[in-house]
């Protein structure tokens, strides 16, 4: 699989780019500006954009997914070549979700405490050596990334905020993630939305 990142620098988008890297995938990627820990990260792995900037030369037929970052803008160079190509653009909870549409998938949702949450549960599944994949949002000990795809764990661990999938996709991402399981830390006045893609929970 071909895959490439618009706006791959992102401390979000940086990690499936990694993930997807150590899983075998060929990656590639682009932003305008790029920071630490993502510089270093990406170059660890031999993936870190040669220059700074838009080029709308990477974006070819042969490649088989374009995941697009917040970060980049609905004008990018590089997604209105993609779709001027036809290219299959995804966001990045989308592309997630295709990752691990075979597996069982919970997602972590709510106001507040996310995170915390996510975490508790990866490390009681690292603790009781439980094979699994995960999305979380912060960067946890023992963890090398924030995000492991693997091809043969049987259930991936989302971390499921509200934020914008995408510029081209303004659902929140945990819609996107389908849940088998649905775990609600609470829901403050004007986050009952968060609710609705837990229909077990009703």
């Amino acid at each position: 699989m071909r895959v490439h990142f618009i706006a791959i620098g992102g401390s979000a988008m940086h990690n499936p780019a990694i993930a997807l890297h150590k899983k075998g995938f060929e990656v590639t990627g682009s932003d305008d500006v790029l920071f630490e820990p993502s510089v270093s990260r990406l170059a660890k792995y031999g993936i870190l954009p040669a220059e700074n900037g838009w080029y709308p030369a990477k974006i070819t037929t042969d490649l088989d997914a374009i995941i697009l970052g917040m970060h980049a803008r609905i004008d990018n160079p590089e997604l209105l070549k993609a779709q001027e190509l036809g290219i299959k653009v995804y966001s990045y909870p989308e592309y997630i979700y295709e990752q691990s549409k075979d597996k069982k998938r919970v997602v972590i949702g709510g106001s507040h405490g996310k995170t915390t949450i996510t975490s508790m549960i990866l490390h009681a599944l690292q603790a009781a050596g439980k094979d699994f994949d995960y999305l979380v949002g912060a960067q946890l000990e023992g963890f090398e990334t924030m995000v492991k795809l693997t091809k043969e764990a049987p259930i991936i661990v989302i971390e499921g905020d509200e934020y914008l999938a995408s510029p081209i996709d303004r659902r929140p991402k945990f819609h996107l993630y389908k849940a088998n399981i649905g775990v609600i830390s609470g829901i403050a006045s004007g986050s009952y939305q968060c609710v609705s893609n837990f229909p077990e929970l009703y």
